[in-house]
């Protein structure tokens, strides 16, 4: 039963494909102003619940509650404004970074802060000449910080991240997390990180992992 402090909910969400389980029945409550670890076995379903967190990909089994209404009652345009998923292997778009940090203005008819962009890219330290840079010449760690980026140039309700930081060094690692621990604590959103390195996420309160087997489920504790 959700509460109204709930701001997404899932009730025994599962999915499976040609009779194939790839997502256990899974229960878990993300709310404002935490960080969420999500950890588990290779094909325990992490990045297919991310996707159905997105509404990239619809349940089999189970409901999802988005602020205590069930997402199906929701429209997805609406909805997938207030959640952003980052991707693992990140898609970019148009030739250079800028028409990738520029394509959440545009999509809202708005126009670009360049001052704001080139702030951005410093806090992820990458030089302001970033932004005229071709896309096909970005390394694999600069894909996964510009993809970040331009999901946070309007800040979701929820931020899905896919082990995003794969590609970094270790300092870059830091760096990233610390950013989004900050926007955690000065934004409130909620984030659910899936990662294999429970040493790297350092700012997570809770951990949840699944784990594959005959009943399946999600087991959570505090960090």
């Amino acid at each position: 039963m959700t509460t109204p402090t709930d701001l997404l909910r899932l009730q025994d969400v599962s999915f499976t494909l040609n009779h194939i389980p790839l997502l256990e029945p899974v229960s878990l409550t993300l709310n404002p102003g935490e960080f969420t670890l999500l950890t588990g076995p290779s094909g325990s379903g992490k990045s297919t619940l991310l996707k159905i967190i997105a509404s990239l990909q619809n349940p089999t089994g189970g409901n999802l509650y988005f602020k205590g209404e069930n997402i199906t009652q929701i429209k997805p345009e609406a909805y997938r404004q207030r959640v952003s998923y980052c991707f693992q292997t990140p898609s970019l778009f148009g030739e250079t970074v800028y028409d990738n940090l520029a394509l959440p203005y545009q999509i809202r008819n708005k126009k670009p802060d360049d001052g704001q962009l080139r702030d951005w890219l410093k806090q992820v330290n990458l030089s302001e000449d970033m932004l005229t840079k071709r896309t096909q010449e970005l390394s694999g760690g600069e894909k996964q910080r510009i993809a970040l980026l331009r999901n946070l140039q309007f800040m979701p309700d929820i931020l899905l991240l896919d082990e995003i930081t794969s590609a970094l060094d270790e300092e870059n690692k830091i760096n990233i997390n610390d950013i989004i621990a900050g926007l955690v604590e000065k934004e409130q959103i909620a984030v659910l990180w899936v990662s294999h390195d429970l040493n790297e996420i350092r700012h997570a309160k809770n951990v949840i992992t699944l784990t594959r087997h005959s009943s399946g489920s999600a087991s959570h504790e505090s960090a």
